[in-house]
């Protein structure tokens, strides 16, 4: 295997790396529901919706540096290295945006989604390569030509570049 194509299949597992560093729990170890921070499923309000906390880490070619974009479930992101200069910027999603994104964390098509369920595989060289790490799972999308995304992923993908300083595509 060609150096560049090990380096481009590692993107999952430098993406997983990241967030383990970082302190992240992206696989839904963090949930806050109504009943408030840390409960898992609303003790005391029996059936609330979990609120869930993605990451989104973008990878441009073998040899581009990786970004990183962390929402939490209370809708403040922290955005690193999104422009590729290794400024770290913060905001909060408007609530609109927040409860959509929660509705599409929350959605259950997800999980067909995933790169597992997929089997999907990276097929394009030099390209940005996106992975949201969600609560379902890791889902990996790339910025080329016949890339075929998934819909509930891409419109997570699509909300949190055109309310973050993440991009959609190459630059």
């Amino acid at each position: 295997m060609a150096p560049s194509w090990s380096r481009l299949a590692s993107l999952p597992a430098a993406a997983l790396l990241a967030v383990a560093l970082s302190g992240c729990a992206p696989f839904g170890g963090e949930r806050e529901s109504a009943a408030g921070p840390g409960t898992a499923d609303g003790a005391g309000g029996a059936g609330s919706p979990g609120r869930h906390r993605v990451s989104l880490l973008q990878n441009e070619g073998t040899d581009g540096p990786l970004r990183t974009l962390t929402v939490e479930p209370d809708g403040r992101w922290e955005c690193v290295n999104c422009a590729g200069d290794g400024v770290t910027s913060t905001g909060v999603l408007s609530a609109e945006h927040q409860e959509r994104l929660q509705g599409l964390l929350a959605d259950p098509t997800l999980a067909s989604e995933t790169d597992e369920a997929r089997g999907y595989k990276v097929a394009c060289i030099g390209a940005l390569t996106s992975s949201l790490l969600t609560g379902s799972g890791l889902i990996t999308s790339q910025d080329c030509p016949g890339e075929v995304r998934t819909p509930v992923a891409e419109e997570i993908l699509l909300l949190l570049t055109q309310n973050t300083p993440a991009q959609l595509t190459s630059s």
